[in-house]
């Protein structure tokens, strides 16, 4: 069906508690897409800015695009927030395709950021939980970990899965991630090490949940068309999907299966023209190890209660027949909330130009991003290819 934009740069930071503040980390990214980009550019050839963040902590409540345009260079420009939770990022691309799609933007940067380890333990739980539902869920005390812990058991008990699946999605990510610079935890662990660390909200433990983490990503996206005047190895946007559903989990119609991700990959796959066969690698939404085997059942990649067995098996290593999360994940690259779907467009980029050094995935052509907000309440899917 043909490419719908085209990634023509991209930075990023290195994630974890950094002593940079967030207008540093933004202008750190966006000083690397821009130096990325094969032919240069000239920033007055940007139209369009978006800034995917949900502002934890407070750090800038209002107008906090305006900064982006200060640290970027861009005063002038147009910016618009985007705050979808942890699906910022998703959306903000989402947004910037559109925009590039239908000629009312003729180059978009997008930048993902948050500032997150600067908080006492109080405030970084209140503003984890921001996302939930006021009423039902965070009034009743249910905190982020606890909702997905819920998941977590409601699923291993209706699937019989054992909690080695959960393990495994924690040392492969783990393992991915010490092949990654930018990864807050570039450490190895063993399911043993998972399965010994402290609860946190059973079944999950400390090497279930990914860390709180600060950071910044940033893309330059241009007309298909246009791609190649900037260079010879552009990352195509072939599709894009997104979907919402109830915020409360109990208002959903089964807990262990997140609709918007099914609507979200059903709108990308349309829009791309081509089947999940054709995807090469993923990069999904694993906030928590459960969440990476929802993932891939609501993706379509394996039909309900066998992402378990199919983690175990290996098929989804860096080397197996469907990588998931080469980067590290979530898990182990780590979450700064706005940054997090931009972050994952990065590593396609890197990937699908054969630039990911040792964490390269042999052959990538095809690739499929997925970035969730709350506990399951938003989408964003992306397909992506080169040449």
């Amino acid at each position: 069906m043909g490419h719908r934009a085209a990634i023509i740069g991209a930075g990023h930071t290195r994630f974890g508690a950094m002593p940079d503040g967030p207008r540093s980390l933004l202008r750190s990214a966006v000083d690397q897409a821009f130096q990325s980009v094969d032919r240069g550019l000239d920033r007055a050839s940007v139209t369009d800015a978006y800034l995917a963040s949900l502002g934890f902590g407070g750090w800038q409540i209002g107008n906090a695009s305006t900064v982006m345009a200060e640290e970027a260079g861009l005063t002038g420009v147009p910016t618009v927030r985007v705050e979808n939770a942890c699906a910022s990022g998703g959306f903000a691309l989402r947004a910037a395709v559109n925009a590039v799609r239908s000629g009312a933007t003729a180059l978009a940067l997008v930048v993902g950021l948050e500032k997150m380890t600067d908080q006492p333990a109080a405030r970084r739980r209140y503003w984890l939980g921001v996302s939930g539902d006021t009423e039902w869920e965070r009034l009743a005390g249910l905190t982020f970990a606890g909702v997905y812990g819920l998941i977590a058991a409601r699923y291993l008990a209706e699937h019989h899965v054992g909690r080695e699946a959960l393990s495994e999605v924690a040392r492969k990510n783990h393992e991915n991630g010490a092949l990654n610079p930018n990864a807050h935890f570039q450490k190895r662990v063993t399911r043993e090490d998972v399965e010994r660390a402290a609860k946190v909200a059973s079944p999950l433990g400390l090497y279930d949940c990914c860390p709180v983490s600060d950071g910044a990503a940033a893309l330059l996206v241009a007309p298909a068309e246009a791609a190649r005047q900037y260079t010879d190895t552009p990352v195509y946007v072939d599709g894009m999907g997104a979907g919402s559903d109830y915020l409360a989990v109990q208002e959903r119609a089964d807990l262990t299966r997140f609709a918007a991700t099914r609507w979200a990959m059903d709108g990308a796959l349309h829009e791309a023209g081509v089947s999940r066969g054709a995807i090469s690698f993923l990069e999904v939404h694993d906030c928590f190890t459960i969440a990476e085997l929802l993932a891939l059942e609501d993706l379509g990649f394996a039909e309900p209660g066998a992402a378990g067995p199919l983690t175990l098996s290996g098929a989804t290593a860096r080397t197996g027949r469907l990588p998931v999360n080469p980067d590290g994940g979530l898990k182990a690259k780590g979450h700064p909330i706005g940054a997090t779907g931009v972050s994952q467009a990065y590593e396609v980029f890197q990937q699908l130009r054969r630039a990911a050094g040792a964490r390269q995935v042999p052959g990538a052509e095809r690739a499929l991003t997925h970035n969730v907000g709350g506990a399951g309440a938003t989408a964003s899917v992306a397909v992506y290819s080169v040449g």
